[in-house]
């Protein structure tokens, strides 16, 4: 039989802001997954927590978790208890197994806004649960528990996995780095006869655009510092030698980024993932702040780095985004596309010779890490002849291919277990008595 919330639970708002929280003796519940403390508490009971806010936010609903807890304890102010009136009618824990894996259909549609999304605490009231008798709700909660062990247990070999994918996707780029994945054509151009060429082309550019200070050499490259062999095509050389690097801007202080569409994106840290930019969430900026920072973007011919706080991480610049202001915590850069081959570059940054070389780099400004321009300059960069280049790209394309594909079917696995989980308990909800 089905009953609303309202009529069996009573629904309390929680009433501690999680910046006013006084580290203390009792758990404080709050959206992640982390709990913190506080030094009183507001419930003494068993209960369920339901979120009042989207775990995402920014005009999505979602919700990760309704939450068990009981005894004593405080609850953050974007959450509420849901306490049964009577534990001998219904178990606090059967209504949190309930409500949690059927929270897509009973919860996240029932929030409401269009940018900040929320869920009234009078639809909770609303919402309607099955309530079977008190020996069934302790079958449920005891085949959860049985249940999520054995998820859990095909969760930890999922991310096993992921990460043996991962460590064979360096590998890869590893001999890449190396001169290992693809043979040598002795009729390519040599690597010192490239870097002439780009380092002819960089000054012919800076006297173009009237440059006159000249360029800071770099520092040359001892014996020690090479890793380890190259091909006798390739050579050893300092990124700086072959890119241009410049940085981002940061708005002035108190200036706020636009949510509303204008003529001029402002590209953040967190738009960059997975080797691009993301437009989930795009930010903008004013035409008086694009005036004062306008000379600060980057190009879809560059590539971009992160500098600060998460360090090294590379990508390209979708066509969508070409012209954009670029943040101070990320650099970009520029080279001349006929001479280096921008994909290529884009790999060997990401390998684990370039991204230790960034991390080493690295040095810590207040509360976290920043990497200098400068420093970026000098990491050492092993320069393949141009068709080599080429060759190396289309192999590892062709290569991470495969471990793309496994990695789907991995992905597909996991989510596939997922459903079967919910689909059992979904029938032991719905199987009567």
């Amino acid at each position: 039989m089905k009953y609303r919330l309202g009529d069996i639970c009573s629904i309390t708002k929680g009433a501690t802001g999680i910046m006013k929280a006084v580290p203390g003796e009792y758990e404080m519940v709050t959206l992640g997954e982390e709990h913190k403390t506080h030094n009183e508490y507001q419930f003494d009971a068993k209960a369920v927590i339901i979120p009042l806010v989207s775990s995402t936010g920014h005009g999505h609903a979602s919700m990760k978790h309704v939450k068990y807890c009981e005894g004593k304890f405080a609850l953050g102010t974007i959450l509420c208890a849901v306490i049964p009136h009577d534990e001998n009618f219904v178990l606090a824990k059967y209504l949190r197994i309930y409500l949690h894996w059927n929270r897509e259909e009973l919860l996240v549609s029932q929030m409401k806004g269009m940018a900040n999304v929320s869920l009234p605490m009078n639809r909770i009231a609303n919402v309607e649960v099955i309530v079977p008798s008190i020996e069934k709700q302790q079958y449920i909660v005891d085949l959860e528990a049985k249940l999520v062990k054995k998820g859990d247990a095909l969760d930890r070999l999922f991310a096993e996995q992921i990460t043996q994918l991962e460590n064979l996707t360096q590998a890869i780029l590893q001999e890449a780095v190396q001169g290992k994945l693809v043979p040598q054509d002795p009729n390519d151009e040599p690597a010192t006869e490239l870097l002439k060429r780009i380092k002819e082309e960089k000054e012919a550019l800076r006297q173009a655009q009237g440059t006159k200070r000249k360029e800071k050499p770099l520092p040359p490259i001892k014996p020690e510092e090479i890793p380890f062999e190259i091909p006798d095509s390739w050579m050893w050389c300092r990124l700086g030698e072959i890119v241009d690097i410049k940085g981002g801007k940061r708005v002035r202080n108190g200036y706020k980024l636009l949510k509303n569409p204008t003529d001029h994106i402002y590209i953040r840290v967190t738009d960059m993932k997975n080797g691009s930019i993301s437009d989930n969430d795009i930010h903008y900026i004013d035409k008086n702040m694009f005036e004062v920072i306008k000379q600060y973007t980057i190009k879809k011919e560059d590539l971009y780095i992160t500098i600060a706080g998460t360090i090294g991480k590379v990508g390209e610049v979708p066509e969508k985004f070409d012209g954009a202001n670029l943040t101070e915590n990320a650099a970009k850069l520029f080279f001349d596309n006929v001479l280096l081959n921008k994909t290529w570059l884009k790999n060997i940054l990401t390998s684990e010779h370039c991204q230790f070389q960034f991390l080493d780099k690295a040095k810590k400004v207040t509360a976290q890490p920043k990497l200098a321009l400068t420093r970026i300059a000098t990491v050492l960069i092993p320069l393949p002849p141009l068709l080599e280049q080429k060759r190396i790209v289309a192999e590892i394309e062709k290569q991470l291919a495969k471990t793309e594909q496994l990695k789907k079917y991995i992905t597909s696995n996991q989510e596939a277990t997922e459903q079967l989980l919910k689909a059992l308990l979904h029938e032991a909800f719905e199987g009567g008595k």
